[in-house]
């Protein structure tokens, strides 16, 4: 896999077996990432959040493209080693988490300025997950429909099947 734009451009980076994880696609990331600047602009001194991290992928084109702070949650062991050695690959040590997503969730408060979240698809912890987001933005990639109740829908597009949703926690 390669980094789509920014500071890292045309860099690869390991991604875990595909048994482990789904890796975003190129065309989705780029996709993701134009959505987010054309909503908020630019991403100097803005924090980003990858709730299920797998190659790390998301996070380290967040940091290229700007993010001041990007953090990385995963649960996988292996997955957690891939993206310890991508961020290295770049120089980069990254602020992961190692461990439940929920859990963590559950301990850290902080907020983000965006926040991703890409799990396991008919994991069924899409809402569990979204109740204990505090986010800014949230961007959920998904293949069913979710309910996104307590959310105010920003946008969302369709890449072949892939959802990718924009939300930001209604008022």
């Amino acid at each position: 896999m390669i980094i789509t734009a920014g500071k890292y451009k045309g860099r690869k980076i390991l991604t875990p077996d595909e048994k482990i994880t789904r890796p975003t696609l190129s065309k989705v990331r780029m996709g993701v990432f134009n959505t987010l600047y054309s909503i908020i602009g630019d991403f100097e001194g803005l924090s980003f959040l990858d709730v299920f991290g797998g190659s790390g992928i998301m996070g380290l084109e967040a940091l290229s493209r700007g993010f001041s702070t990007v953090s990385v949650y995963e649960k996988n062991l292996r997955a957690a080693e891939i993206i310890k050695k991508n961020y290295a690959l770049l120089g980069l040590i990254p602020r992961l988490s190692i461990g439940d997503s929920l859990k963590i969730l559950e301990k850290n408060k902080e907020t983000y300025d965006v926040i991703y979240l890409d799990p396991p698809y008919m994991s069924g912890i899409y809402e569990k997950t979204l109740h204990l987001l505090n986010g800014n933005i949230i961007i959920a990639e998904h293949s069913v429909d979710i309910n996104f109740s307590g959310y105010e829908l920003i946008k969302q597009k369709n890449y072949g099947g892939k959802l990718v949703t924009f939300l930001k926690k209604e008022v």
